[in-house]
């Protein structure tokens, strides 16, 4: 029997969840005449260094943001290399390019989706500066037979996974990577509107990455006083407000998620010509970003994208390989075959409607939907 839409509308791919407390803490910044700079991006560095287990954390205006400085910090420069993956937003490359240096991507694993260490040593050169393994979905990247068979710098790219944890430590707090980068989009688990923050166990680090996100002052702030180039990276205050609120119930708000999740597998879960994604054992928690299922080969991914979108449900391809965008194939001349695993992925990846308020029926129509058209071999 097929479902009607619970909501009798087009349920979105993805929604922030903001409470009444978020739009309170936000109107209570509107209220003073201190906008940035403030005591609430302060707070907010704290909350989240502490729910890391990190020592520091620094509030910038963007994951993007976030990743550049870390570079930057890191000294990473012209003729340097940065090891990452080609199966991501094209933010975790575009952070070498910033900094005149060029990203080298290496395949991934099939299952987890983030970079495959046992590809990297192939690599590694003599100018080969940082390695920035990327959280997909959520899921930790395995940072820790990277780190011990290279002495390099560890950026963790964990813009999608806060609160994720591999083998009982949270990401951010294992001590093993350099500094680990989260973000706030509307679509994250969490939100400022815009808006990351890096969290970092180096002390010294941190005092540089504060510096270079505020014009590149010194470690005291001094207004006219800048040591260094830097970028106006800021988080503003009203975000730092709504980031602070959100952080207060984000274990619950990632428990919601497990649950929208955990729904989206009962009914998936051995579906012909549908694979759900996989969680390694490593993941002792999975940080769900987004619900990104598998179709099989023999399914005709163009045709069912508009026939579940005629439908109300809409789905994305999640990720277009970073490799093969436009602007790479010009500027370094990549062509499909040079990573067949990230490319055989991404040409069978759905992300399906995820979002914290979703509600078990709303599920039931998605997965309604997504079997009447897989059962039809489009």
């Amino acid at each position: 029997m097929t479902l009607k839409s619970p909501a009798r509308s087009r349920i979105p791919l993805s929604q922030p969840s903001i409470s009444e407390e978020d739009i309170e803490a936000v109107l209570s910044v509107l209220r003073t005449p201190t906008l940035s700079l403030g005591p609430k991006v302060t707070a907010f560095e704290n909350a989240v260094a502490a729910y890391s287990g990190a020592k520091h954390a620094v509030a910038v205006n963007s994951g993007t943001s976030g990743l550049h400085i870390c570079l930057a910090a890191a000294e990473v420069g012209e003729g340097h290399e940065v090891i990452t993956s080609p199966f991501s937003f094209v933010a975790s490359a575009n952070c070498a390019i910033f900094q005149n240096a060029t990203p080298v991507f290496v395949d991934i694993d099939p299952d987890t989706l983030n970079i495959d260490p046992s590809q990297v040593e192939v690599k590694v050169t003599d100018r080969t500066k940082a390695i920035v393994p990327v959280d997909v979905f959520g899921q930790p990247a395995n940072i820790e037979a990277i780190a011990e068979a290279h002495n390099l710098t560890i950026v963790q790219d964990a813009c999608e996974a806060i609160g994720a944890e591999r083998n009982g430590k949270r990401v951010g707090g294992a001590g093993i990577a350099k500094a680990a980068v989260f973000a706030f989009y509307p679509n994250k688990q969490m939100t400022t509107g815009e808006g990351g923050i890096v969290v970092t166990d180096d002390e010294p680090f941190a005092n540089i990455l504060r510096s270079l996100a505020n014009q590149g002052r010194d470690d005291a702030g001094t207004w006219m006083n800048h040591v260094r180039l830097g970028y106006n990276y800021r988080l503003d205050e009203m975000s730092a407000a709504l980031g602070l609120s959100q952080i207060s119930r984000l274990d619950d708000i990632l428990a919601r998620r497990s649950q929208v999740a955990a729904w989206y597998g009962e009914r998936l879960q051995g579906v012909d010509g549908v694979d759900v994604p996989y969680v390694a054992p490593e993941t002792t928690r999975m940080s769900w970003f987004v619900y990104v299922i598998r179709v099989a080969p023999n399914i005709d991914r163009v045709a069912l994208i508009p026939r579940l979108q005629a439908d109300g449900v809409p789905v994305r391809p999640y990720f277009v390989p970073i490799h093969l965008q436009p602007y790479y194939r010009e500027r370094f001349g990549y062509k499909e075959g040079d990573f067949p695993v990230t490319e055989a992925v991404a040409k069978t990846t759905l992300a399906i409607p995820f979002f914290t308020d979703m509600t078990e029926s709303q599920v039931d129509y998605v997965c309604d939907r997504i079997v009447a058209h897989i059962d039809r071999r489009l």
